[in-house]
């Protein structure tokens, strides 16, 4: 019990202290620390902290919603506010809460990487202590995935090894100085921590907020699709749906309250891993669905129905496999169909690409209504299935923000952004470099990072 009591206060402390609080508790954490498989499983099983706040300023810069000025005017703070303008100044003295929180993950995850180091693993404990250790690994992985979208340049290979990218950060230890690894280096490590997960891992979790091979290969499915090598985000994407597959049939839903679709907690087989956003106000339940988006659904489509609801004069989304109002930014089926769909698109095959896209689209239509959708060749395929992976994943996470950092060095498919507020009109043209955000003041002046350029 007192072990137990230990466990919790380490838990609250960490968890309630500013970034710069607890990032400068000191190394001699002994009195605090756990020790067992079983505290360490329990500081992983913190939802709170390892399944919660993921960064969502990036959607807060995309176009699949807009706000009126007086909405924009009570947004809770000044970044989401220049956010969602691509002001040239963000934070205005307030601190960067999507890097605060994605690195406590990474702290956590560091704390139990270097602790189950102390932990001999023998025949009795091998599948708990794989499962710590993978565990570990793909929380870290996937928050310095989540960082790297916001805070360095989208990957390319011909300059990714000298892009400045993101702190990675290694230790536990709050005295060693934190440096900017390039572009390269940070998805090399994101993709060294997955890889060595999946041999850790269970092939399916305990519960969905917990890794999983499945939940692995999907993610090193996303960072692949990002980086644009599609013929292994095909691989991933096609292993991970090899193993687990199943939709829902969104003809079985009812919406009988505020919000549409299940959680994790209510049977939702979709879910590969749970995770979800931080909740910034201007983009919750009150912001307005693009109206071209909103539009292209066809009246038969369920998920204009399912995903959104008029209210309060507009369209407003409550289709989040969250079940409530902060987005779901883990991993799910629906995505993996969309990027197996697109992989093959890209690598010329459309009868296969085409066949993905309708297995998914088959469960979102009435029962009855759903036409098969066709492609002429491998362009018209991927060009159909982006439309679809749009209004299947509006407000998944930074989906979307990753996506049109991806897609605009495409001509075919690069958009400029326009925001209108009290007469003023903003813009955000394909490849700007506003597509990076900038490092927190406070992270600069605690570390001396370099800060990006706006």
């Amino acid at each position: 019990m007192k072990l137990l009591i230990i466990i919790v206060s380490f838990v609250l402390l960490i968890s309630s202290c500013k970034k710069q609080d607890w990032l400068n508790i000191k190394s001699n954490k002994s009195d605090v620390v756990p020790s067992s498989l079983k505290d360490l499983q329990a500081l992983l099983d913190n939802e709170r902290i390892m399944n919660s706040n993921t960064p969502g300023i990036g959607f807060v810069g995309t176009d699949n919603y807009y706000v009126t000025y007086a909405k924009w005017q009570a947004a809770l703070n000044e970044q989401e506010r220049n956010a969602y303008i691509w002001a040239p100044e963000i934070y205005n003295g307030e601190f960067g809460y999507d890097w605060r929180y994605a690195y406590q993950k990474v702290e956590y995850s560091n704390i139990v990487l270097e602790l189950i180091q102390q932990i001999p693993k023998d025949s009795s404990n091998s599948a708990v202590w794989n499962n710590v250790k993978g565990s570990a690994l793909f929380f870290r992985a996937s928050s310095f995935n989540d960082l790297v979208q916001i805070y360095a340049k989208p990957y390319s290979s011909s300059t990714a090894d000298h892009d400045l990218g993101i702190p990675l950060r290694m230790t536990s230890d709050v005295n060693k100085k934190s440096v900017r690894a390039t572009v390269k280096e940070t998805y090399e490590r994101i993709l060294s921590d997955l890889l060595l997960a999946i041999d850790l891992l269970p092939l399916t979790p305990v519960y969905q907020t917990r890794p999983s091979k499945v939940a692995a290969w999907g993610l090193l499915a996303k960072v692949y699709l990002n980086m644009e090598d599609y013929e292994k985000a095909w691989q991933y994407a096609n292993t991970a749906l090899f193993s687990y597959n199943s939709l829902l049939d969104f003809n079985t839903l009812s919406v009988p309250g505020l919000f549409s679709m299940p959680s994790y907690s209510s049977g939702n087989k979709e879910l590969i891993f749970y995770n979800n956003t931080l909740s910034f106000s201007i983009s919750a339940f009150a912001t307005m669905v693009d109206t071209t988006l909103y539009q292209s659904y066809d009246a038969n489509d369920l998920r204009k129905n399912i995903f959104y609801v008029n209210r309060s004069g507009g369209i407003v989304f409550r289709g989040s496999y969250t079940g409530s109002s902060p987005y779901f930014s883990g991993i799910a089926t629906d995505e993996l169909y969309l990027m197996r769909a697109e992989c093959f698109a890209r690598k010329n095959d459309p009868t296969a690409a085409m066949k993905d896209l309708n297995t998914l689209l088959a469960k979102r239509w009435k029962t009855g209504t759903f036409i098969p959708l066709t492609a002429v060749n491998a362009d018209d395929a991927l060009k159909k299935i982006l439309i679809e992976r749009r209004k299947e994943l509006p407000f998944s996470g930074n989906i979307r923000w990753e996506d049109l950092r991806r897609l605009n060095k495409d001509s075919r498919f690069s958009k400029t952004l326009i925001r209108v507020l009290n007469g003023i009109t903003y813009t955000l043209p394909p490849g700007d470099i506003k597509y990076t955000y900038p490092i927190p003041p406070d992270e600069i002046a605690l570390s001396g990072l370099e800060q990006n350029p706006r």
